[in-house]
């Protein structure tokens, strides 16, 4: 089809060549009344970069012939080149008659520079089926027609059965029986709270903790261990408590001395200003801290001992 379009010497290179065309979605020899058919263009050999974008077409068509779908654009690429650029709509006529396609407007810009081309319009006829009404009659619409099962279609279904059957059988005569005769499982040992305790604070040896950036890991993990114990051994819900109503609930507590009362204390509140308050404590103050807890740990496991053999 010859392209009508006044293009611009310096938008030769950016399409060299195309054409419009419509082909019908339903093959056959001819066109009927509601078909749909596809009616485009196509631009062969684009320069690379160039975006195509088709004019508005949708108010030159009515209910005789109706737009059902709007512009799709698509590319042909061969290895990795975009050899073409097609871009389609869906049309439907739906009455019979010779048909003029309205031109196809195109709008193509490459590197800072655009251009709109016209492709020209096509033809279509469309026709419909011929009844020939003397001898046409009306007809009550027949049933589906039934077919006869065969074996292969039903071979699935039991097979299936069979294999749910023999796993159904396969569950009560070995897997049921064998969980029942299994003995119940002996209750998990739990290590005394002391040693949960020594194994948490022995994570945190060393001075490579002692750094401005990891002392909030640092005070953390030691006072978290040191909660869980108290919890454990006092019977007092330090994890959920404060500082203060901590050391509050534990302030008549016998297995304190008032100086391990008082140091435990003070790391506590090192702690919430490491973690709340962003300070940064000394070296000395790190140092004396996981000492601090071991040695309250070993105490008080002591004293529990202790307390146990009087009874």
């Amino acid at each position: 089809m010859k392209l009508i379009a006044v293009i611009l010497s310096f938008l030769l290179d950016v399409i060299p060549s195309g054409d419009a065309f419509f082909r019908q979605l339903q093959t056959r020899d001819s066109i009927l009344v509601a078909d749909q058919v596809e009616y485009g263009f196509e631009i062969r050999n684009p320069q690379d970069g160039a975006v195509v974008q088709p004019g508005e077409m949708s108010g030159v068509f009515n209910d005789t012939l109706v737009l059902v779908r709007d512009w799709k654009i698509d590319t042909v690429t061969v290895r990795k080149k975009i050899e073409a650029v097609r871009g389609t709509i869906v049309l439907s006529p739906f009455e019979e008659g010779h048909y003029t396609l309205p031109p196809v407007p195109v709008r193509v810009s490459c590197e800072g520079k655009s251009d709109t081309l016209l492709f020209d319009p096509l033809e279509m006829d469309v026709k419909t089926i011929q009844v020939d009404t003397a001898t046409f009659q009306i007809k009550d619409i027949k049933g589906q027609i039934g077919y006869p099962l065969t074996f292969a279609e039903v071979a699935p279904y039991m097979g299936g059965v069979i294999l749910l059957g023999a796993l159904a059988a396969l569950l009560v005569l070995v897997v049921i029986p064998r969980i029942r005769s299994r003995k119940p499982d002996a209750p998990e040992r739990r290590d005394p709270a002391h040693i949960v305790a020594l194994r948490e604070l022995d994570k945190y040896r060393g001075d490579k903790f002692w750094a401005p950036d990891k002392q909030k890991l640092f005070y953390s993990g030691i006072t978290d261990a040191l909660k869980t114990y108290i919890d454990s051994r006092f019977g007092v819900d330090a994890p959920e408590m404060t500082t203060a109503e901590l050391f509050d609930a534990l302030k008549d507590n016998r297995d304190f001395t008032p100086e391990m009362f008082s140091e435990l204390k003070e790391l506590f509140e090192n702690a919430d200003f490491v973690k709340f308050a962003k300070a940064v404590m000394d070296d000395e103050s790190n140092a004396r801290a996981l000492p601090l807890a071991v040695r309250f740990v070993t105490s008080t496991y002591q004293s529990e001992i202790q307390e146990g053999g009087e009874q």
